[in-house]
């Protein structure tokens, strides 16, 4: 089994991840794209390495094969976050395309090396359509959830439905707030992050109620992220099993609930990986197996 990640909670196996080092480069590199990218604050080099370094020690407890991309001169500082560019299913991976203009060179440079892994390509999203990973949450084998904002259009959401029509049954859209604007980072995963079948962290305050309802109804329940944490990534965790999750460090409220909940948590520095640039343990990482 080379492939197969139609679940956010199972048992990862193989995952792609893409070092600052073949993303970021250099201090001079960093500097010249940082506000471009609408980054908060220049990643300092060194840090990143460091912090980036010690997020992969804690990956490699639980997650047998590791893939790194190599560095791309199509792609910049945000390739570091490889969940968005891609979306891998039990029948070959789906090319995204890129809502932010700048990260236009992503997913062919994904594509091209998943090939060399003998990973097949389902298809690509083209044209008028934008889509990206971050919109995208596969529930399980039968059922997939895709924000409809900024970064992912109704075209290419009606590309996604074709191409997985023969395996997904129900494809939910859910339309996402303006929140900050075009110029900021809204997906569906910036307010929901699965740690179980039955377990999501979330912050419904920008939650669309019948995307809401529909989680209810499937018996999600739904922990709430608090105001004075939502900004600090605590809705963005990735788990690596069912109730074993990595998420940002600083986030107490957040992770008292997950640990009342009997999950299992692992806390990583993101100051410089994930803040600067908005992306969180589930952003820097593209699940190639999942196991339930």
């Amino acid at each position: 089994m080379k492939f197969g990640c139609q679940s956010e909670v199972g048992y990862i196996q193989s995952l792609l991840l893409k070092h600052p080092r073949e993303a970021f480069i250099s201090k001079s590199n960093i500097e010249a794209q940082c506000v471009d990218l609408n980054y908060t604050g220049c990643p300092d080099y060194d840090k990143s390495l460091k912090e980036y370094d010690n997020f992969v020690e804690l990956l490699k407890k639980y997650v047998p094969d590791i893939y790194y991309l190599p560095q791309n001169s199509q792609t910049g500082l945000d390739s570091i976050y490889v969940h968005d560019s891609v979306v891998v299913t039990d029948k070959g991976a789906i090319l995204c395309k890129m809502g932010k203009e700048k990260r236009g060179g992503e997913p062919s440079a994904v594509g091209e090396f998943l090939q060399g892994l003998d990973i097949p390509i389902l298809g690509s999203i083209t044209g008028d359509g934008s889509l990206e990973g971050g919109d995208v949450v596969i529930f399980d084998e039968r059922t997939l959830a895709v924000g409809q904002g900024y970064r992912s259009n109704n075209e290419g959401i009606r590309q996604m439905k074709e191409l997985t029509r023969g395996f997904i049954e129900e494809f939910v859209v859910v339309s996402l707030p303006h929140w900050q604007g075009p110029d900021d980072v809204l997906h569906l995963m910036s307010f929901i992050s699965p740690v179980d079948h039955d377990l999501a962290v979330v912050y419904s305050r920008i939650m669309p109620v019948p995307f809401r309802e529909w989680l209810l109804r499937r018996g999600i329940k739904l922990l709430e992220v608090p105001d004075s944490e939502y900004e600090t990534m605590a809705c963005n965790i990735l788990a690596v099993a069912p109730r074993k999750c990595i998420m940002l460090a600083g986030n107490h409220r957040t992770k008292k609930l997950l640990e009342d909940e009997e999950v299992e948590i692992w806390e990583y520095e993101g100051e410089q990986i994930s803040k600067k640039g908005a992306g969180g343990p589930t952003c820097l990482t593209r699940p190639l197996i999942r196991i339930d």
